[in-house]
């Protein structure tokens, strides 16, 4: 049989994919974290922090809540969003943050391949009373960094945040044994190194996006991302560790099921598994 050849994916699904992932999927490189935790805790963990990255899996209403609610208890001064460009996010006036089918419609949200816009709509509200900070990497840069490598292709100081420099050995190959699982172990082996880099791109992006606001407005500096980026091994709190030591990172985690041993995040909470479509069937 013909072997299929690969086609860059269109959709999300790998993102929701990397998000459920992740539990049973953990690397050797993991930090210990503490069990689940209540709102008052990761408030008041996070709440002493310049930046605090709150992860999700993106299509999980219960994990935007609780985003939501940290964002009541930690009152930030900027928020990064995973899901808008810096151009889009220059975009977004009070006016339009306060309301969200005006701002759903300047995003085009509809088209853009993330998941309702009711969930999110809450943490963009936001935007009516700080400065709102996109980190999206399009998806021609994605593909850049995939055949050139993340370091050809980032837009600021590649060196500073270690994309000049390749990866551990160790850390390589988890990285790409979460690559293959985060896209259903379908991914040609050959091809999972400029996953890896484009992920890279991405914590990157992310990790500027929160310098940069926090240089603007002072701390906390929230982030609103997948799991995948919040993780404090090699996510965005890495990356803020090597380019800014002195900068204070809080990393929570949410997820559908309790995760089995460590996890590489300083709190984690728990929120209702979502009855979606089989995330696999669109690389089937």
């Amino acid at each position: 049989m013909a072997r299929r050849r690969w086609r860059w994916p269109s959709s999300r699904c790998a993102e929701v994919r990397r998000g459920l992932m992740l539990a049973c999927a953990l690397s050797a490189l993991a930090f210990p974290a503490a069990g689940q935790s209540d709102l008052s805790a990761i408030v008041a963990a996070a709440s002493g922090a310049d930046v605090v990255i709150l992860g999700e899996v993106h299509d999980n209403p219960g994990h935007h809540a609780r985003q939501a609610d940290v964002l009541d208890g930690i009152g930030p001064s900027a928020i990064v969003f995973e899901m808008v460009s810096a151009e889009e996010a220059q975009r977004i006036t009070p006016d339009i943050a306060a309301e969200a089918q005006a701002l759903a419609d300047l995003l085009d949200w509809a088209n853009s391949g993330w998941p309702d816009f009711s969930y999110y709509a809450p943490l963009f509200a936001y935007g009516a009373e700080v400065p709102v900070y996109g980190a999206l990497i399009g998806r021609e840069a994605a593909q850049g960094a995939f055949a050139q490598g993340a370091a050809a292709v980032f837009a600021g100081d590649a060196a500073r945040f270690g994309l000049t420099e390749a990866l551990p050995d160790a850390e390589q190959a988890a990285r790409e044994a979460e690559q293959m699982a985060a896209h259903c172990d379908a991914l040609p082996p050959d091809i999972l190194p400029g996953f890896v880099e484009a992920q890279r791109l991405r914590d990157a992006a992310l990790a500027a996006a929160a310098l940069a606001a926090l240089d603007a407005h002072g701390g906390p500096v929230a982030v609103i991302t997948g799991n995948g980026h919040a993780r404090r091994d090699w996510g965005v709190p890495a990356l803020i560790a090597r380019a800014a030591p002195e900068v204070s990172v809080f990393s929570l985690g949410q997820f559908e099921a309790e995760p089995e041993g460590d996890v590489p995040f300083d709190l984690w909470a728990l929120s209702g598994p979502v009855d979606r479509p089989d995330p696999c069937a669109a690389f089937r």
